[in-house]
């Protein structure tokens, strides 16, 4: 049955409370403790987000709202409520924004920008770079820009800015989800716990974002929760209700909170620890079996509430270790122990107040002044008195007027002329002076860092003076740098936890160029390189950004833009004087000019150059590849190469050593038949003398191989003398020929 009017919900309410199914002690604990962190909250930055909030009415006073003028005085000079009759003038010349532009301007040209690397033994060079590319892509994918700079506007104006971490599905049709960096335009909607040290709020245990909308919408986007006249009876009566529900809105509030969780944490061998129950205790159980040491800890994990003060709406746990809201600070005091903030202008108020008036003062006495009248003599006028009583707001083309020559002694008298006009008073332009140097005094701003000219003449002269009002404002570049390393810590911690699964991210370099990597989280290494197996060439890296230990550090410079136009000056001066560098950076030179086709003409360039000049990284994946796989057949070409060379020694070798052998064996061949031919006429007396001079010529000219096992034996003298009558021993073969003993013919020639 409808319920339009409430009436029965609210009696339900009053018997057994709202929602009673998805109510419990603890919820109401935890509920009651939420409202009560909430006007803690409050309480303690309500002195100073008053103060805050005038200053930002100051910050955009006009001529038009009239807000840096104190109410009392403009009572007193007429000008409340439109009522502009015998109103006194109050003029507003706003210099505080031009001061206030000079801190974030120069924010924006030199933004700040976290570093990670590599923090333990386990993290590698090439993941931190790796990391540093997908922190490139979350902030161009969120326009974390415009975060940075709405933070630091409003740092710089009233004190506090804030800068926040979201999660979202890429699609609708995935669960893959991506990190968004956030902007919170309205500071004064985040309420973080008061008792922090870290000027972040990394230390912070609990943090609101909170944001009033109409009922109506409220009920639209919240159709299951209680209804908006449930929340109004529960409240009655209740004093921390009343800061959510007004008239027509009511508050939603998302909720970070610690929550506490008691849990065993197991040591094992190697150092390696894992919590009691987990996956990793589970192996690490199975391949050491007890653990060495356990330990009972508090496992904090950080929650996430969205709630309208009574019901919790929406509720889940962030994957990070720290609240996702980061504080970029301007200035901060704690007096008495309260919390006080402040800006640029907190300071500079009064002297704009001061300057304001004088200028309206100047402009009152100078409207009031009476217009210079012209002086003549008596008579001189008679007859164009009309002429002469318009000529201050007639423009007529020529006055006359009458000859008087009653000065007794015939002489004309001297025309009419003007007095001279009022001038403003010497104190009042000096008091106007002295307003605008307090402007700039208590800014820490001068005239070099306003861009106005000085005694200076040098240009390091000139940066000099425009480093001192830098130097008087870098508390707020440098608290900015810190926000932005901490949020930059937050990505890297949550980074593993989001790609927890093998998928496909995109890096942006830090010279814009895009690229993908492959996320592997289930891999041991924290790079693994695939390479094709036969020439060795790099197919692809995967990594697993969880394993190891990254940290980040901060740097503050021009971004890549400007350090570009600064390398294409100085490449262009360089090449001016050195004309002949052309054939070694010319493509560098192009690869920086930013009109169209500078790339493609700085890749054809390349082509051109010496290749002794190109590094390794210069030259594409495919000519790389190319390059190890010539390497390769050239060490394959060298291996036949010997091969071949020694098969040709062994081949020689052998040839000469049949041919030598084939001569060894026609000279004795040739010294048998001869000492068979003169054999017949000579005595055996004889015949032994020549065959030992026979022997030991041979052995004088080498040509008995040393080493044989024993010298060629002597043919027996009987055998010399049987050969006298022409026959031959009986081992002689029949072609004459008598091999040594103990040598055989070479192997191959049997």
């Amino acid at each position: 049955m409808a319920d339009p009017t409430g009436i029965n919900t609210a009696g339900k309410v009053a018997n057994v409370g709202s929602n009673p199914a998805k109510s419990s002690g603890d919820d109401d604990d935890k509920m009651a403790t939420m409202r009560s962190r909430l006007q803690m909250a409050m309480a303690a930055y309500s002195d100073s987000r008053e103060d805050e909030l005038d200053d930002l009415r100051f910050m955009a006073g006009s001529p038009d709202n009239q807000w840096q003028w104190p109410a009392d005085v403009l009572a007193t000079r007429g000008s409340v409520q439109g009522q502009t009759i015998n109103a006194r003038p109050c003029l507003t010349i706003n210099k505080l924004p031009q001061h206030v532009r000079m801190v974030t301007n120069e924010q924006r040209q030199n933004r700040p920008s976290g570093k990670v690397i590599p923090a333990d033994d386990n993290a590698d060079v090439q993941v931190a770079e790796i990391f540093n590319g997908v922190v490139r892509h979350i902030e161009y994918m969120s326009d974390a820009d415009v975060a940075y700079d709405t933070a630091c506007d409003n740092q710089v104006t009233y004190g506090e800015g804030y800068i926040r971490l979201l999660t979202e599905y890429c699609n609708d049709e995935t669960f893959d989800q991506d990190i968004k960096i956030g902007r919170v335009r309205n500071a004064f909607s985040v309420y973080m716990d008061p008792t922090i040290q870290d000027p972040c709020g990394a230390d912070a245990k609990w943090c609101f974002i909170t944001q009033d909308i109409l009922t109506t919408e409220y009920e639209e986007m919240f159709p299951d929760a209680s209804p908006v006249s449930t929340l109004m009876a529960q409240g009655v009566g209740n004093e921390s209700m009343s800061q959510w529900l007004a008239e027509n809105t009511i508050r939603i509030a998302e909720y970070f909170y610690y929550e506490n969780e008691r849990a065993t944490l197991h040591l094992y061998p190697d150092n390696q620890t894992a919590f009691r129950g987990s996956q990793r205790d589970k192996q690490l159980s199975g391949m050491f079996g007890k653990p060495i040491r356990s330990r009972e800890v508090d496992r904090k994990k950080v929650m996430w509430m969205k709630t309208n003060g009574f019901d919790v709406l929406e509720e889940r746990e962030w994957p990070g270790k720290w609240i996702p809201v980061v504080r970029v600070i301007g200035n901060e005091w704690e007096v008495e122990g309260r919390m006080y903030i402040s800006g640029l202008v907190r300071n500079a108020k009064d002297a704009q107040r001061m300057y304001n008036y004088w200028t309206s003062q100047e402009a009152e006495m100078l409207a009031l002044a009476p217009k210079a009248p012209f002086i003549g003599y008596g008579g001189q006028f008679e007859g164009y008195e009309m002429q002469w009583k318009t000529a201050n707001t007639t423009n007529w083309p020529y006055l006359e007027v009458n000859p008087d020559v009653t000065d007794g002694a015939g002489s004309v008298l001297p025309l009419p002329q003007r007095a001279p006009p009022p001038l403003p008073q010497t104190g009042l332009i000096q008091a106007k002076m002295g307003a605008a140097e307090d402007i700039k005094g208590t800014t820490g701003q001068y005239d070099a860092s306003l861009g106005m000219g000085g005694n200076e003449r040098s240009a390091k002269a000139i940066v000099a003076r425009e480093k001192q009002g830098d130097t008087g404002t870098y508390h707020y570049v440098d608290n900015l740098a810190r926000a932005i390393r901490h949020l930059t810590r937050q990505i890297v911690d949550i980074i593993p936890k989001i790609y927890d699964t093998q998928r496909i991210a995109r890096i942006i370099g830090v010279d814009g160029e895009v690229d993908m990597v492959k996320f592997n989280p289930m891999q041991q290494e924290p790079v693994k390189e695939i390479r094709d197996m036969d020439t060795g060439a790099l197919i692809e890296k995967i990594y697993n950004p969880s394993v190891g230990v990254y940290d980040v550090m901060v740097t503050t410079g021009p971004g890549y833009m400007t350090k570009r136009q600064e390398a294409l000056d100085a490449m262009s001066q360089i090449l001016q004087s050195n004309p002949q560098l052309w054939a070694v950076a010319g493509d560098l030179f192009i690869k920086n000019m930013d009109w169209p086709g500078a790339q493609e003409m700085a890749q054809r360039f390349k082509k051109i150059l010496d290749p002794k000049v190109l590094s390794e990284g210069d030259q594409s994946p495919e000519m790389m590849a190319a390059q190890q796989q010539i390497e390769a057949m050239t060490q394959e070409l060298n291996r036949v190469t010997d091969i071949l060379q020694n098969v040709q020694d062994s081949t020689e070798q052998q040839k000469v050593e049949i041919d030598r052998y084939k001569s060894e064996v026609d000279a004795y061949n040739a010294e048998t038949k001869r000492i068979g031919v003169v054999s017949g006429g000579m005595t055996p007396e004889q015949i032994q003398e020549i065959v030992m001079n026979t022997i030991a010529a041979a052995m004088d000219t080498g040509d008995l191989i040393d080493g044989a096992p024993e010298m060629r034996e002597m043919p027996d003298m009987a055998d010399v003398v049987g050969m006298q009558g022409g026959g031959m021993p009986p081992e002689m073969p029949m072609g004459g020929e008598m091999p040594m003993e103990g040598e055989m013919p070479p192997e191959g020639l049997m």
